[in-house]
């Protein structure tokens, strides 16, 4: 393979072009000359999904002179997009060679199956021995494409070239001294690749990691086993950590044979173990499941594929059965199947009235039955849409059943007599056919029947609701039970507008549509019934035996005005939303606003790489990318609401503190017009926190000027959280520019799934590009407050009126401990307070954020002006918590392994006040509060001059509080 082998690559219906095809020398890649692309002219290993024998591809099939000899044919499938290049090979024997190769690197360099396996431990070191091999494959790489006449050195020409490639910006005569440092052999000015790994090492040591070193080696020039200890436990929150595991991490990561005998770790051994995948900000346990799989299914958020079969927009692309391998393998666990009638009475799969591609039903079916348990146990949902007339839906129920045979069997499940859904784990290795099913009334006996669509939920049906007549609709009278509605229609339409009358019958006194169902095939139908929703707030409470499908628009709306019954809904019965019929581009919708309803099945277009993809990735990693996620306590039992300001009163929330240190080898953007030889980026790293409204936040680091070889911000990001089980962490890396920025790259993450401590951020597909951060997760202890009775005036709010509640540790209101003060320094019942100070409160993280915010007036408005302010300070961050806590880690009991876990305590406060703990507690219920928008009431001999109008506000302000202490219960004092 690396001498290389003539091979004709097949491009488009027509064109057949010969060459030459080899695998380099460092084994990590594909190349073929010749080519006008030169060195982009490759397939990594790493990007390739399956080698394929035969003619399989759609390429293949339309390919005009169709004449080869299947057995000198191939395909690999490759990148993002899953794109497949097709080579002939001159004989049988070359190609088996090839594919055999091929996959065996494949293995070599992924075979998780084998790792899942073996313990955490064993994984940890396979891991971090693969990343030191593939640093040196990369060095050795970098060095390959540096060396432009290929004889095997470096000068010093195409050093400075390098360096420009890579982002560092160093003086020309300090990047000339350390080459001739590192050329010690005889052939002076050229640096052969071990004199290059020295020069690397010198420009590429870390300041920030020899700093963090010498802090827990009493400035020695190395760590001994107890200085490591000590810093595992102390900064990344790791308990159990014995010297043995000390010594593994030595003699690991330590490249000195001097110092592994000494079991110390000097700076270099240090550096290689915080860049390997134990220094990663991902939690190693969330590569494999580590959640409860024994709950019904409506528990869980599901992976879901909109239109599988399609590879690029809804109209005119191609269908490929490969796309349903690929989706399975990336851990999708509910595919979608659109059938039609085909000819030769075989059932086809393409999106309907479009010009897309089509491909036969069975090879679809025998693609999923290959692939859907490969990485995965747990089972599948296929979501039929079918469109097909009777004697093609007995064809199609004959192939399920005899592709897929025992898969479908589920007579063995037990499910209790509550009609609940059974679990993930009972329905492992089992295919779930979601469609349409035949009513009870209708004969036992009989071979087919009429479903109408009242007693379905296909995707077009919704769509032509949405076209026939406004969503609002829909659920404008879905509160009306059905018995009661046609009495209530004269009246109810005469309420309304004629347009929302017309409306009204079109959806509820339209004529229904019925179609023939095949027995077979509605026989194949148990937990996944396809029905229509018709009431969010009633349906599915005697059985949660169905699905329903709403496309993003009508789910949408009914989100913005029915969020708690959408919530309870998704709690009986599974829900699928998919995208909206004017995405013909397979352009994704936001998942994360249903995600926050508990939608289960939120069906994207895997096709279209994006941010929308790299949110749903980052969902499901949590989990072993199992494709299936527990939903939080909250959301599957009980009242939930997640659009309000406060979801969940009285619990606590969560404080993120993290500090972004530095970046390492970040690249120039992709679409840079000069590419490589662009100039030097100017980075800055914008977090995001994506999840409920309220915790949605987004902040940003200072911009780094020419240096984005190892760039350096010091810099701290505070956020608070109020429900971080369902929160992302997105990291975004990008280049400033005079007229805008442009994007680098990211790393998105479960908040659940981040390590506390030093971590690396690897930016998603991009070889050793990080960045280095200090990750600090405190708990916010939240207090019952009255912050919903004065909602109605929280505008006008008194600073000097406040509440100082006692919450006890049985988590009940001490109303014996409560005092109203008003701001006459009296008690609400008359009695002076002689030691009434007026109230100051210190600015919290949240109020740091808002006053930083674009949107908040500007600090001219601000009433706040000339007062120094006590915000977060972005440079200095708080210090870490000492006191860890345990996680949970059932699966790895049997490992005496080391096991992280965050802390609960707060050993300080972020805007530096020393507070006891009641206080500290006191003023971070006050963080829903926006204070900057609360006008200043300071006394009188430091008022500040008010115009007309803010006296008139305040004086109807005094008002209101004297009707409300007049006429509430609250401040009913004791009158006799």
């Amino acid at each position: 393979m690396q001498a290389g082998s003539q091979m004709i690559k097949l491009k488009g219906k027509s064109k057949a072009l010969v060459r030459l095809f080899y695998l380099d020398e460092h084994k990590s890649c594909i190349r073929w000359r010749p080519s006008r692309k030169h060195e982009r002219a490759k397939i990594t290993i790493d990007s390739i999904h399956e080698v394929c024998e035969g003619m399989r591809t759609e390429v293949f099939r339309r390919f005009a002179n169709n004449n080869f000899d299947p057995n000198c044919c191939f395909s690999i499938y490759h990148g993002d997009h899953v794109e497949s290049l097709d080579l002939v090979s001159t004989n049988g024997e070359e190609a088996r060679t090839w594919i055999t190769g091929l996959k065996y690197l494949l293995a070599g360099i992924s075979d998780e199956d084998s790792l899942a396996k073996s313990g955490l431990f064993q994984f940890v070191q396979i891991v971090c021995a693969c990343f030191l091999t593939s640093c040196c494959k990369w060095l050795r790489q970098t060095f390959s494409e540096a060396d432009k006449n290929g004889d095997g050195n470096l000068s010093i020409g195409e050093v400075l070239q390098l360096l420009h490639k890579l982002n560092v910006n160093l003086p020309k005569q300090k990047v000339r001294e350390m080459f001739q440092e590192a050329d010690t052999d005889e052939n002076q000015g050229s640096l052969t690749f071990d004199e290059f790994c020295t020069f690397y090492k010198m420009i590429s040591t870390r300041r920030d990691l020899y700093l963090l070193m010498i802090t827990y080696n009493n400035h020695k020039e190395h760590m001994d086993l107890n200085d490591l200890q000590r810093f595992l436990e102390n900064e990344q929150k790791m308990v159990n950590v014995t010297k043995d595991y000390c010594k593994m991490i030595i003699n690991q990561f330590e490249p000195c044979s001097e110092n592994q005998t000494h079991m110390v770790l000097g700076i270099d051994g240090f550096t290689n173990y915080m860049r390997s995948p134990a220094g990663d900000i991902f939690n190693p346990e969330h590569y494999q499941v580590n959640q409860d799989m024994t709950q019904p299914l409506t528990n869980y958020y599901i992976a879901s594929s909109h239109n599988t079969y399609l590879t690029g927009d809804q109209l005119l692309s191609q269908s490929r059965v490969d796309m349903y391998a690929y989706v399975l393998q990336a851990g999708c666990r509910c595919v979608e199947v659109d059938c039609w009638d085909g000819p030769d009475g075989e059932p086809i799969v393409h999106h309907g009235y479009t010009l897309t591609s089509k491909i036969l039903f069975k090879d679809v079916i025998e693609t999923i039955n290959k692939y859907a348990f490969a990485k995965t146990q747990y089972p599948v949902i296929l979501s039929i849409e079918n469109h097909c007339t009777v004697p093609q839906q007995k064809k199609m129920a004959q192939y399920l059943m005899e592709v897929l045979q025992d898969k479908l069997d589920l007579s063995n499940i037990n499910v209790n007599e509550s009609r609940r859904l059974p679990s993930p784990e009972v329905l492992k290795g089992k295919v779930l056919v979601k469609g349409k099913k035949l009513p009870a009334n209708i004969d036992a006996d009989a071979e087919e029947g009429d479903v109408s669509d009242e007693d379905s939920g296909e995707e077009d049906e919704e769509e032509e609701q949405q076209i026939n007549g406004d969503v609002r609709c829909f659920f404008l009278f879905s509160n009306l039970r059905i018995i009661g509605l046609l009495p209530l229609l004269s009246c109810v339409s005469k309420s309304v507008q004629s347009n929302d009358s017309l409306c009204f019958m079109q959806i509820f006194f339209r004529r229904r549509k019925t179609m023939r169902l095949s027995r077979a095939l509605s026989d194949l139908v148990k937990y996944t019934k396809s029905v229509r929703v018709h009431d969010i707030e009633t349906q599915a409470y005697v059985c949660s035996w169905q699905v329903s499908s709403l496309n993003e628009s009508l789910t949408n709306q009914i989100l913005q005005l029915k969020p708690a019954q959408l919530v309870r809904f998704n709690q009986r019965q599974l829900l699928r939303v998919y995208s909206s019929n004017y995405r013909v581009d397979s352009s994704n919708f936001n998942p994360q606003p249903f995600w926050n309803a508990g939608c289960h099945l939120v069906a994207l277009n895997y096709q279209t790489e994006g941010r929308m993809l790299q949110l749903n990735r980052a969902k499901f990693a949590v989990n072993g990318n199992c494709g299936y996620v527990l939903k939080p306590k909250c959301m599957c039992k009980g009242a939930f609401n997640p659009m309000l300001e406060d979801p969940l009163p009285g619990h606590r929330k969560s404080q993120l503190v993290l500090k972004i240190i530095s970046g390492q080898q970040l690249p120039k953007p992709k679409d840079s017009m000069l590419g490589d030889r662009g100039e030097i980026i100017d980075p800055f790293v914008e977090v995001e926190i994506i999840g409920l409204p309220v915790d949605c936040n987004k902040q940003q680091t200072r911009v780094v000027d020419d240096n984005g070889f190892n760039p350096m911000w010091e810099e701290t990001l505070v956020y608070t959280l109020h429900m971080p089980q369902i929160a992302l962490v997105r990291f975004m890396v990008w280049d400033h520019d005079p007229i805008g920025r442009d994007f680098i790259g990211q790393r998105t993450i479960a908040f659940k799934s981040m390590m506390p401590g030093y971590r690396h951020v690897y930016l998603e597909g991009m070889e050793e590009a990080s960045i280095f951060v200090h990750v600090a997760i405190n708990d916010i202890t939240g207090k019952v407050t009255f912050i919903r009775f004065f909602s109605l005036l929280r505008s006008h709010l008194s600073l000097s009126l406040f509440l100082n509640l006692d919450y006890p540790s049985s988590g009940t209101l001490n109303t014996r401990n409560m005092a109203l003060r008003n701001k006459f320094g009296r008690s609400l019942d008359g009695r002076p307070n002689p030691q009434w100070q007026p109230l100051s409160i210190p600015a919290t993280p949240v109020l740091s954020r808002r006053m930083n915010d674009p949107d908040t007036p500007s600090s001219k408005d601000s009433p706040f002006k000339g007062r120094r302010s006590q915000s977060v300070p972005r440079r200095h961050p708080p210090l870490p918590p000492n006191t860890p806590h345990h996680i949970r880690k059932d699966f790895l009991n049997q490992y005496p392994l080391p096991q992280c876990s965050y802390s609960t305590t707060n050993n300080s406060v972020p805007n530096n006040h020393n507070l006891t703990e009641s206080e500290s507690s006191s003023l971070s219920s006050l963080d829903s509060l926006d204070l900057s928008t609360l006008p200043s009431r300071f006394p009188d001999n430091q008022q500040q001059t008010m115009g007309t109008l803010q006296r008139e506000m305040n004086a109807l302000f005094e008002q209101k509080m004297l009707e409300i202490r007049c006429h509430s219960p609250l401040f009913f004092g004791d009158e006799s």
